[in-house]
């Protein structure tokens, strides 16, 4: 037996209206949750056209342009929304659509995965849905493949539209302080040495996350006790997280490593996970609300290095001081609720030199979303900002001390009441050695 989605019934009205429009082939992404027990479709979005080629796109479909469209989504969904799939509105032959369908899904899971800074988990649900609707006679086809099986074959599966789907499911939330140190290579001419670098520093501290305790509401639960979820709509039911980050009980050694640099990030940041409301498990919380926590810090840190090789540093208000130091701003969280019923949001991340109206424009772009500037949630992160001083080119030698088991960093969760009490100032801080 296939495996079964529910869909809320908000993706049965878009879908429609894109079946109305003349554009052939329409493709997009499929926006939810899997867990062992069943699968939620909650959003779709289509591929944003490309301006310059609307007219010579007409049959085809460009793998790249839907591939990056999906990296920028998966930047913007919190905590327990995924990428779960993508769809095709076409009326070409069937074949060929899924055999489309298949590149897509498993380019789209690649490139997604290849930012990804954990490790799987034995619960990560791996098969994907494919959904075929063909604009004239409205027959929808549902299939599905195991994306790490390169040689997986459609299976097919259940799709069944469901109103008030979201409308009891869970949020769990925190704020975390960061606080970590990650080396520069000698050659800071070549960006794939830095990007690698500091996605092998990330690494580590996701470890660090990974592997820290997790209390819920002020407790400790087993792994598999069910979080109380109220099964009545409209009735949110949400939970505060408190993550500690420690290190293994034994002192290791201090490391000497050559190097031309550190960054520093350090600061506070908003995290939040959405679960289902069929017997979420604490365990699948926990994982969920981590994940978030390392997603958010790496994407921030990899928008500001694309931002910095883009553009001259001078130009975005860079400050030096005698020892070359300078200060950026890292990007902070801004959330955007879904019209539908439910806790869902989506999220955005705005730059210091970035007017607020600027980000309404970004959710219709990538998310096709229709939202205005009262509708955002500003208020989880008032100031997040990146600082660094200039590295020297001259190789040097860093100590990096290992981590002390007696230090801790603790992430506080906050209610939402008390949101606004998240105003520490995060930062990065590129070190002169």
């Amino acid at each position: 037996m296939g495996r079964g989605y529910i869909v809320q019934d908000d993706v049965e009205g878009y879908l429609s209206k894109l079946c109305e429009q003349k554009a052939d082939p329409v493709t997009g992404l499929l926006i939810g949750q899997s867990s062992t027990q069943r699968d939620f479709v909650v959003m779709a979005i289509r591929t944003p056209q490309k301006e310059e080629s609307a007219a010579a796109a007409r049959n085809s479909v460009d793998k790249e342009w839907v591939t990056e469209h999906a990296r920028q989504v998966s930047r913007m969904l919190p905590g327990g929304l995924s990428v779960v799939g993508v769809f095709i509105i076409t009326d070409a032959d069937a074949k060929d659509a899924l055999t489309t369908l298949r590149q897509l899904l498993f380019a789209v899971e690649n490139l997604i995965s290849s930012e990804h800074l954990w490790d799987p988990a034995d619960d990560d649900v791996t098969d994907c849905v494919t959904l075929q609707i063909n604009p004239k006679t409205r027959k929808t086809v549902c299939r599905t493949f195991d994306i790490k099986d390169p040689k997986s074959v459609a299976k097919p599966a259940d799709w069944k539209y469901q109103s008030g789907l979201c409308s009891s499911w869970a949020t769990v939330s925190c704020s975390l302080n960061v606080d970590m140190l990650l080396p520069l290579p000698n050659n800071r001419t070549s960006t794939g040495n830095m990007e690698e670098c500091l996605k092998e520093g990330l690494k580590a501290w996701a470890h660090q996350i990974e592997c820290g305790l997790c209390l819920i509401d002020g407790k400790r639960l087993p792994e598999d006790s069910e979080l109380t979820v109220i099964q009545r709509r409209n009735l949110r039911q949400t939970y505060t997280a408190q993550l500690l980050i420690t290190t293994e009980n034994k002192r290791l050694t201090d490391v000497i490593q050559q190097c031309g640099g550190s960054v520093s990030v350090t600061g506070a940041i908003h995290s939040r996970a959405y679960l289902h409301s069929n017997k979420p498990k604490a365990r699948q919380a926990e994982k969920l609300l981590k994940r978030d926590v390392v997603s958010t810090v790496a994407t921030r840190v990899q928008m500001m290095l694309e931002e910095l090789l883009a553009s001259d540093q001078e130009s975005k208000g860079s400050c030096r001081d005698k020892q070359q130091k300078e200060l950026f701003c890292l990007p902070h969280r801004i959330f955007c609720p879904l019209k539908v019923s439910g806790p869902l949001c989506v999220c955005d991340y705005q730059f210091s030199d970035e007017d607020l109206s600027e980000v309404p424009e970004r959710l219709k772009e990538m998310l096709d979303i229709d939202a205005a500037e009262e509708d955002l949630d500003t208020r989880q992160e008032m100031t997040v900002e990146i600082t660094g001083c200039d590295v020297t080119p001259e190789p040097t030698q860093e100590k990096v001390e290992a981590p002390d088991h007696k230090k801790n960093y603790i992430g506080v969760a906050m209610a939402t009441a008390v949101a606004l009490l998240a105003t520490a100032a995060s930062m990065l801080y590129l070190n002169d050695i």
